[in-house]
């Protein structure tokens, strides 16, 4: 695929996408992991089913185990390849970026910290909030106490 042809504006979008997309699976270690997890499970099913073929003869739930290691240790696959090939594309964005010597900063750091700082001053007004009325509740409780 040739970057050429790109503009500037969609070499830093795409890369800041890819960026956002390697943070958020670097991040997450326990899901890759646990991907991991299934696909040795997937390979587990698959010898299981060949073993209680042998030792069985043929049935549906080893054609079942088989099928089903098979499309999981598919799947497993088919994401660790596409992981390498983002990871390898964002390289070759940086490359052409670093090429092209374009220095404008990335729009979605932008984005993300205005919208980080919403986020944050909501979370501010709700503790705000809750503490004034659990501060409220308690005086009535007070109130109603002393009145007894």
């Amino acid at each position: 695929m040739s970057m050429k042809k790109w503009t500037d504006d969609e070499l830093v979008t795409t890369r800041d996408n890819l960026e956002a997309w390697n943070k958020r699976n670097n991040n997450l270690g326990s899901g890759s992991k646990l991907w991991l997890f299934t696909a040795f499970l997937g390979a587990f099913a698959i010898s299981t089913g060949v073993a209680f073929i042998f030792l069985d003869g043929v049935d549906v739930m080893s054609i079942l185990l088989i099928t089903m290691g098979a499309i999981t240790c598919a799947s497993w696959y088919k994401s660790e390849k596409q992981r390498k090939d983002n990871i390898t594309f964002l390289a070759e964005i940086n490359k052409e970026i670093k090429s092209r010597k374009i220095k404008t900063e990335s729009k979605s750091k932008d984005k993300t910290d205005m919208q980080t700082s919403e986020i944050k001053g909501d979370a501010q007004k709700e503790s705000v909030a809750t503490e004034s009325q659990v501060a409220e509740k308690s005086s009535k409780k007070m109130e109603e106490k002393s009145e007894e």
